[in-house]
């Protein structure tokens, strides 16, 4: 049994690492800070919770040495007392985009400023153990992974690595989102009028995790464009791309099979009838599952590849617990075997 800790737990994310962890056979959840809630019960800001645990959140300062260490705090902190964590644990989990690029004039680009720890980037590894497995297992740190990004990279994944796309072609990833992707932090965006109904883009180009695809996918013809859609959780990324010639779906089958088939959370969509003939967020809520599905156009030679996934979960949490279990040496599955729900 591993002592593990938050740092951050009162946001979203930070929230679903608590629940996770309460529940994980491995692991013990021994403190979590909140610097805004101290001495309050975690039930309190997550009534989930409630009558699963009695710990109160206390302040980074009151924290205790433990085995892993869980960094759930807004972008660009980590990166400030990146130093006093790694002293608390020998093995670091980050959530935030701070250690997720390796380049550092790709993290400046993206970002918009200056990394205050740049000698720390080539100490993480991306946290994604459809990628990075063997590394994850090796690693003592591990960064989050960004939500558009994962269902991005999970969609993509098998055509890169079959080399079936047309490099000469652009790639076109639209990606719907749900509400949590904003946080916690209330805004007139998330205010109930203005968020109820709405169909909204608000990154029709430039979004950040473009910076995370391109990296871990090795493309440098992809673009991102982001709606937030009525849902709470939830990303279903639709990335429109273009394919060899002669490449026919039997070519794309063959290709998430190889590419799937040992994963524990990445599961196939792809059906002829019924209404969940392709992903579908809406059933993946609290689950760590990616649904992937795709359909080719053979005589044009297009391609829709489609990944769905719950944004706190295989977006963030689940991911960053399935990246611990990996690291220790456990099950990979461990405490993320819930399946969703339906209906919901």
């Amino acid at each position: 049994m591993i002592k593990v800790s938050i740092i951050g737990g009162s946001g979203y994310a930070g929230g679903e690492v608590a629940r996770l962890l309460l529940a994980h056979p491995h692991a013990e959840l021994a403190q979590v800070t909140s610097e805004a809630h101290v001495g309050e019960y975690l039930y309190n800001v997550h009534p989930n919770l409630r009558g699963r645990t009695k710990i109160q959140f206390t302040t980074p300062e009151q924290l205790q040495p433990c085995d892993v260490l869980f960094l759930a705090l807004p972008h660009g902190e980590a990166q400030k007392r990146i130093e006093q964590f790694a002293a608390l644990a020998p093995r670091l989990v980050d959530l935030s985009a701070d250690f997720r690029l390796r380049n550092l004039h790709a993290y400046q680009k993206w970002y918009g400023a200056a990394h205050r720890a740049p000698s720390w980037l080539g100490k993480f590894v991306y946290g994604l153990p459809e990628l990075h497995r063997d590394a994850i297992r090796n690693a003592q740190y591990i960064s989050g992974v960004g939500c558009n990004a994962t269902a991005s990279i999970l969609a993509l994944l098998p055509l890169v690595r079959a080399n079936l796309l047309d490099p000469s072609r652009e790639i076109i990833v639209d990606i719907k989102v749900g509400s949590s992707e904003g946080g916690n932090a209330p805004s007139l965006a998330s205010h109930h009028p203005e968020r109820s109904g709405a169909v909204r883009t608000f990154a029709a180009v430039g979004h950040r995790h473009t910076g995370e695809v391109e990296q871990e996918l090795g493309l440098t013809n992809v673009y991102l464009s982001i709606t937030s859609i009525e849902m709470v959780r939830g990303v279903l990324a639709t990335a429109h791309c273009f394919l060899k010639p002669e490449t026919a779906e039997k070519d794309l089958w063959r290709a998430y099979r190889a590419t799937y088939r040992a994963e524990s959370f990445v599961r196939i969509v792809k059906d002829k009838t019924g209404i969940h003939r392709y992903p579908d967020p809406k059933i993946l809520a609290g689950s760590n599952y990616a649904d992937v599905g795709f359909q080719v156009d053979e005589a044009t030679g297009r391609a829709v590849a489609l990944c769905a996934i719950d944004n706190l979960m295989k977006g963030a949490a689940g991911s960053a617990v399935q990246a611990m279990n990996v690291m220790c040496g456990f099950d990979e599955r461990a405490g993320l075997e819930f399946p969703g729900l339906h209906p919901i």
